[in-house]
């Protein structure tokens, strides 16, 4: 998922998104661990994409915070 991506979706679409790829990554960490899956480097791939996604969530919960100072 690229960054001008996760810029056009709304807060609400930023939640329901971050909780549907921390669900994926579980998956995927335990089809690994059961057995090897075929592209190991999509674990690196899917916890990126939640990093991206949680931080844009918080630099828009700060932003308000910021404004009032």
């Amino acid at each position: 998922m690229k960054n001008s991506e996760i810029l056009e979706l709304s807060t609400e679409e930023l939640v329901v998104r971050i909780g549907e790829e921390r669900a994926s990554l579980t998956k995927l960490k335990f089809a690994h661990a059961v057995s090897a899956i075929e592209n190991p480097k999509r674990i690196t791939k899917v916890r990126k994409d939640v990093a991206r996604l949680t931080t844009e969530l918080t630099k828009r919960k700060a932003a308000p915070a910021s404004e009032k100072n």
